[in-house]
């Protein structure tokens, strides 16, 4: 029986100065990938589509890496992002690991706002056997959660700079 999880976390961005430039901002789909996600781990494979390999993640003494292919979708003031495949480095073979995620960022009247939802499901590798499977579903939510924690801080902070040193560019 496979291990499932999930976390999500939403985002009120208040912006302050040019919020009628927003728009436009997330127009520049590559830009705004690189400043909500971390540039050094991130692969432009084609336009709409990166690979994310995201930080080493230490679960149970056990270092995995999910590497995610993550592609986008543009709309007039929204860009939303999902994973399209996710590969699992750490864990040796597991052959049933899935990720999902769905996101979006829309422009709004006082500024940014957006969701992020993050789900997993992967059968209970070998060397975990022992540790209970509510306890591995609590640690998998935890993780998650901590990873779209950490994600939401990069926008609260990066993104909002990065779109006040576009204003000053355009």
């Amino acid at each position: 029986m496979p291990l499932a999880f999930r976390a999500s976390q939403q985002l009120q961005l208040g912006v302050c100065h040019q919020k009628d430039r927003l728009v436009r901002y997330l127009a520049e789909e590559e830009r705004v990938v690189k400043a909500l996600l971390d540039p050094s781990q991130l692969e432009r494979l084609a336009p709409g589509r990166y690979r994310y390999a995201v930080s080493h993640l230490e679960v149970f003494q056990l270092k995995i890496q999910p590497v995610v292919e993550l592609h986008t979708r543009l709309e007039p003031g929204r860009l939303e992002l999902e994973a399209s495949d996710c590969q699992l480095e750490g864990l040796g073979l597991v052959d049933d690991f899935q990720l999902q995620l769905g996101s979006w960022l829309v422009a709004g009247d006082e500024g940014l706002e957006g969701e992020a939802n993050l789900a997993v499901s992967v059968s209970q590798p070998p060397l975990l056997r022992l540790i209970p499977p509510r306890v591995l579903e609590a640690t998998g939510r935890s993780v998650l959660a901590g990873i779209l924690r950490s994600i939401k801080g990069r926008v609260g902070q990066q993104l909002v700079a990065d779109f006040e040193c576009w204003c000053q560019e355009h």
